[in-house]
């Protein structure tokens, strides 16, 4: 059934004392990411943030499917929304310089700001998550999947790098990020977990009650004390360099996309357009 033109994307819901559950709703087009999706969760995720009586939000989607990434029918253009980010020019600038400053703000940016909120986030994960929904998962700090969950990024056929938010070495490892960029194939939830990328399997039956009570748990620890948890594993992180490795890699996608324009008159390899439907299906 089409989705009406006028419903929201995203629900946001109290399930226990001191957490928030913020729900992708677009299952009839397994929670692909269009912009008004997007600026729907920076508004929960904000509005979860604004309020002190939470200290723990869930990350959750509607349906069989945690996300299939990009919404890649979305034509709708940046100039209905305030920008979130200091990147300028995304409804302005013409050509490429345009086009990265849309991604600058709709993915990478996007993303690093939900990376770093101050309070914990849970994803709740089931069915599959494709391209743009492993960013969704691994701007979270723990993730707890399904044992039907399954990961994957076939970006590569489409002749760039891979998702703009590109977490895959820090999230998998150097040689299965490469792996899974190369072959475009698929992680079960279970080698998921055994490279850490994945914090627990549980039953799909028992998933949302397993990740609430969890988030209900750690809800009741000092929000100051979850804060500065948060924070110190974050910056730890990005004393190692993950915020400039995401930059360079952002660049290397511009690249990418400059390049496929150069030879085929649009941003990605036209080949790449019939595997990645099919790695979706």
């Amino acid at each position: 059934m089409a989705e009406a033109a006028d419903a929201a994307r995203v629900r946001y819901e109290e399930p226990a004392e001191g957490v928030a559950r913020v729900v992708m709703a677009r299952a009839d087009a397994r929670n692909a990411q269009d912009k008004r999706m997007t600026y729907e969760l920076n508004d929960a995720f904000d509005r979860a943030c604004a309020d002190d009586r939470v200290n723990c939000i869930i990350l959750a989607g509607d349906g069989p499917h945690f996300s299939a990434g990009h919404d890649l029918r979305d034509r709708s253009t940046l100039d209905g929304f305030k920008p979130v980010t200091p990147w300028g020019g995304a409804s302005t600038r013409p050509a490429a310089e345009g086009y990265m400053a849309v991604e600058q703000e709709i993915y990478l940016g996007m993303c690093w700001r939900w990376r770093n909120l101050p309070k914990p986030v849970i994803a709740e994960v089931q069915g599959k998550v494709i391209a743009g929904g492993l960013m969704l998962i691994w701007i979270a700090d723990l993730i707890i999947a399904s044992e039907d969950a399954t990961f994957q990024d076939p970006v590569v056929a489409f002749g760039v790098n891979g998702v703009e938010y590109f977490g895959h070495p820090w999230e998998l490892g150097v040689r299965k990020a490469k792996e899974l960029l190369f072959t475009g194939d698929v992680l079960s939830a279970q080698e998921a977990k055994s490279l850490g990328m994945v914090n627990q399997v549980v039953p799909r039956a028992e998933l949302e009650s397993y990740t609430r009570e969890l988030a209900a748990r750690i809800a009741k620890k000092p929000a100051m004390g979850l804060k500065l948890a948060k924070m110190s594993v974050n910056q730890a992180q990005d004393a190692m360099g993950f915020w400039n490795a995401l930059q360079m890699a952002m660049s290397l996608q511009q690249l990418g996309h400059a390049n496929n324009q150069e030879r085929f008159g649009m941003r990605v390899d036209p080949a790449g357009m019939p595997v990645a439907v099919a790695k979706k299906a």
